[in-house]
């Protein structure tokens, strides 16, 4: 596959609170305008976000024992899903030092999962960290598979959740677009009242499993999770690795950071003008 970095510009210095990032790769998502002073996350390669001031680490749809569901039904996947999402879990904790885990919903997939071996690995490793306080924020899957066992060691909220400047879904308030299409405003205007913003707070969703299409070289293309921002509300990709995107396009005002895979392992932004989207047929 050839590189993609002509369609990714480099990423600029910007002054951010915590001036180490906390993994390599890690991009800083300045949201001073709409959160408030000093407010903004770490983007980071493993598909989650952390914000330093709070020590708040977020992770949206992980979908824990999708494959479980799916090879009940005869489908083939991919084993190992599980043990990969719990190792990736494990070394965003250790790399931010997080205090709180939310997870913005779908944490588990389905019923199905509730008598999985995947649930049994995570109870065993949520055990692992008691210094960290976990929340799941249930989505419309949870709804489906029920609450997770007391094992599992969580706090369980409805949306939306207030977490310093931050409000926290699963679902974003606003409609999304339908895949390849051009959509309406995925996110509120530029020109919301920041007032109502202040008083309710910035909005940090998933469910959406957002991701984008890049061009490269030779108009090959390349389909990458991403982060999408609003000037009122983002859209965290999914922590799942089988979980599918959902291609998004950046409206007026709203920003993009394509997740690179390994070997770059890295979060960059986006410019509108480079990423390219098939027109519908």
């Amino acid at each position: 596959m050839p590189p993609i970095s002509s369609s990714v510009p480099a990423e600029p210095a910007v002054p951010v609170p915590c001036a180490t990032p906390p993994m390599p790769g890690a991009h800083w998502h300045a949201a001073e305008a709409a959160a408030g002073a000093g407010a903004g996350l770490w983007l980071l390669p493993e598909r989650a976000a952390f914000d330093p001031v709070l020590g708040l680490l977020l992770v949206a749809d992980a979908h824990l024992g999708k494959a479980h569901v799916f090879r009940r039904l005869g489908v083939p996947v991919p084993a190992g899903t599980t043990e990969r999402l719990l190792a990736r879990l494990d070394a965003v904790l250790t790399a931010t030092g997080a205090r709180e885990l939310v997870f913005l919903g779908d944490l588990l997939h389905g019923p199905a999962v509730q008598r999985s071996a995947a649930l049994q690995a995570f109870c065993a490793w949520r055990a692992t960290h008691p210094q960290v306080t976990m929340t799941l924020l249930r989505g419309n899957h949870d709804a489906r598979a029920g609450d997770p066992p007391p094992e599992a060691g969580l706090q369980l909220a409805d949306a939306p959740l207030r977490r310093g400047p931050w409000r926290l879904l699963h679902e974003p308030e606003a409609p999304s677009a339908p895949p390849l299409a051009p959509p309406p405003a995925l996110l509120p205007p530029a020109t919301a009242d920041r007032a109502l913003r202040a008083e309710t707070g910035y909005a940090l969703a998933g469910h959406l499993h957002p991701g984008l299409s890049l061009g490269a070289r030779r108009g090959d293309r390349l389909r990458l999770p991403c982060f999408h921002f609003g000037p009122a509300a983002g859209v965290l990709p999914a922590f799942g690795e089988f979980t599918g995107l959902h291609l998004l396009r950046a409206g007026p005002g709203e920003r993009q950071y394509a997740v690179l895979p390994p070997p770059q392992a890295a979060v960059r932004p986006v410019q509108t003008s480079m990423v390219r989207v098939p027109a519908p047929r």
